[in-house]
């Protein structure tokens, strides 16, 4: 089975700030996160870097074919070393640029980035939205920089804030770019039973969003939405299931949302939990796990990767 993740991470350090706290990289994993310490990485990446080389192994051990790149204002903006990565591994990894968003002129920005070969742009979206102020994805400023992108047929990858927040303003930029092709990250924010916004189930208004041409979902950081309830995550496949209930599984792609989730869980236990699903079928996992994000990204020739055996096996 072709294995694709729609949703990961790459930086050399964090060294940044958000909503005027600080994001810093530390040792053996741990960062400075918004006034706290946290294990932000595995403890064996002791130098803080969170590179292409221990992606790829983990990539290779897991029998991913290969990764969409996504960027995050919390690692702070990683363009210059990911357009080293997609020129080294063009095979493995498709990367995202990031416009400096609080900064004029995103169509320029934007355009810079995909002349040097970046095939998408990533928003955090949720990161927009700050004690200070709130971006609007709607602004005439986004609207030139996604009518530009519509222009080059470069992809969005957004992450939207919890809920319906931002939908009304994701519904009129699709309107005014039908043919941009977006993926909505982190399967709309999907909640889990015990959260305190599960009821009112506006997680499903952002999976609705996929009712639209050239629109996805991917499932980025299922694992840490479900992290309380962990492995098999039981209660994420229903909520993919839902999903696909939806707007179709053709429509839903897996992602990993690495390194920060496999602090808790290892990188292949972050779909193998879907594998060994009795509530999907094979061709609905094919479609998800691979299949879908090969058509949306264009990737023509995944690589297959050999099964390695576990010395403990």
């Amino acid at each position: 089975m072709i294995i694709v993740d729609a949703h990961s991470h790459l930086w050399l350090k964090q060294n940044t700030t958000w909503n005027g706290k600080v994001i810093k990289s530390k040792k053996n994993g741990r960062s400075i996160f918004l006034g706290e310490e946290v294990q932000m990485i595995p403890p064996f990446m002791i130098d803080g870097r969170n590179t292409a080389e221990v992606f790829l192994s983990n990539m290779d051990y897991a029998q991913v074919s290969a990764a969409v790149v996504v960027q995050e204002l919390i690692d702070g903006c990683q363009n210059r070393y990911l357009q080293k990565v997609g020129e080294k591994y063009p095979d493995r990894f498709i990367v995202c640029g990031m416009v400096n968003f609080f900064q004029p002129n995103l169509r320029l920005q934007s355009q810079v980035l995909l002349d040097s070969d970046f095939q998408g742009l990533a928003i955090p979206g949720h990161r927009l939205i700050t004690d200070e102020q709130h971006l609007a994805l709607n602004s005439p400023e986004m609207i030139k920089m996604f009518k530009l992108m519509e222009e080059r047929n470069a992809f969005l990858s957004i992450t939207l804030a919890d809920g319906d927040v931002q939908v009304g303003e994701m519904k009129e930029v699709i309107s005014e770019c039908p043919n941009l092709r977006i993926a909505i990250g982190h399967l709309g924010m999907a909640n889990p039973p015990q959260s305190p916004i599960w009821k009112n189930r506006s997680w499903q208004e952002q999976i609705r969003l996929a009712q639209h041409d050239h629109v996805m979902v991917e499932s980025g950081g299922i694992t840490w939405l479900y992290n309380s309830e962990f492995y098999p995550f039981p209660s994420a496949v229903r909520a993919v299931r839902e999903a696909a209930g939806l707007v179709g599984m053709e429509k839903l792609m897996w992602g990993s949302d690495y390194p920060r989730t496999i602090t808790a869980i290892t990188y292949r236990m972050s779909y193998d939990f879907i594998l060994k699903s009795k509530e999907l079928s094979g061709t609905e996992k094919q479609l998800f796990l691979g299949e879908n994000a090969c058509r949306f990204y264009g990737i023509k020739n995944p690589m297959e990767l050999p099964y390695i055996k576990n010395m403990s096996e």
